[in-house]
């Protein structure tokens, strides 16, 4: 891996194959590498409130003899208390890498720019590469491959689809991504895809049909309707993405074993009905628990 996790774009497929065999060897051992990164401290630099990734960094930099500092919006608020560049260049003095959980994406790039330590994009507006990772690593370990199958991925055109996107062509998967008019994720995204698609063999489809989009997937993937920073928009997006929700109906002509993700948090009865998220089909609690394995598999990575 080069010195820093920005996006799923940077990460060849070779790479991607190894931070899958790396993750599936520490959850299959939890206390291999316990002592690999000791006196190693991993900052977070949150703007944004979480669970997921900031429990399970915390967790992972610890299990792997590291340590950890939380730095949120009140210690530090990126280009407003302090230039971004500054931010960089001292904390590149303190720690040995940081998370960056921000709005815009523009913010883990300076901080990339800057930093003489590793930065990991934990979540920006563009993109999810921890996610996207975690991901392709839980769909092969359900179905243990990858080539043959087909996600769906229906909803907002946002980072996770992207990076969705990305990790899926250049893993070998199939894609299909449906959202409604106007929410389609960006199209320097797709070219990307569409490139390491061709590479791989594999399809990419773009839609405003769910209901092309699920027929005979695999794998069915949501995620929330109105993402932090949207919520002005509410009342337009619900009415935008009626049509779009995850149910028994819509989901008739996908594949008959098909596994449902979410990335998480749900709202249940928006973008899908609690029967699916919490029937036998879904798989989310799996997902959520492989964060932490595949974050300390990234940990490991860039500091190899």
């Amino acid at each position: 891996m080069s010195k820093h996790l920005i996006t799923i774009d940077q990460l060849t497929s070779k790479e991607i194959k190894h931070l899958l065999e790396l993750t599936k060897k520490i959850k299959n051992n939890k206390g291999l590498y316990k002592d690999l990164l000791t006196a190693r401290t991993l900052g977070l630099v949150f703007q944004k409130p979480s669970n997921r990734t900031r429990v399970s960094f915390e967790v992972g930099i610890a299990q792997l003899g590291g340590n950890c500092i939380y730095l949120g919006p009140d210690e530090i608020n990126l280009g407003v208390r302090e230039s971004t560049s500054d931010v960089a260049k001292t904390l590149s003095r303190y720690l040995d890498g940081v998370v960056a959980r921000v709005f815009n994406h523009a913010d883990v790039l300076e901080l990339a720019k800057h930093a003489s330590i590793p930065i990991i994009n934990g979540l920006s507006d563009a993109y999810h590469p921890c996610q996207a990772l975690t991901d392709i690593f839980s769909i092969k370990e359900r179905f243990n491959k990858l080539d043959g199958l087909t996600l769906a991925y229906i909803g907002d055109g946002n980072n996770v689809c992207h990076s969705l996107l990305l990790a899926a062509c250049k893993a070998g998967m199939n894609i299909s991504v449906a959202t409604p008019q106007g929410y389609e994720p960006d199209f320097n995204v797709i070219e990307k895809a569409r490139a390491d698609c061709e590479k791989n063999d594999v399809h990419i489809s773009i839609s405003n049909s769910p209901q092309e989009a699920v027929r005979g997937a695999h794998v069915i993937y949501a995620d929330v309707w109105v993402s932090m920073g949207d919520e002005a928009e509410t009342d337009k997006r619900l009415k935008d993405f009626d049509q779009f929700q995850i149910n028994d109906e819509l989901l008739k002509d996908a594949d008959k074993d098909y596994i449902f993700m979410h990335c998480l948090p749900a709202h249940r009865g928006q973008e899908v009905t609690e029967e699916i998220i919490d029937g036998k089909h879904s798989i989310v609690f799996d997902q959520a628990e492989n964060r932490l394995h595949t974050q300390k598999a990234i940990l490991i990575s860039l500091y190899s």
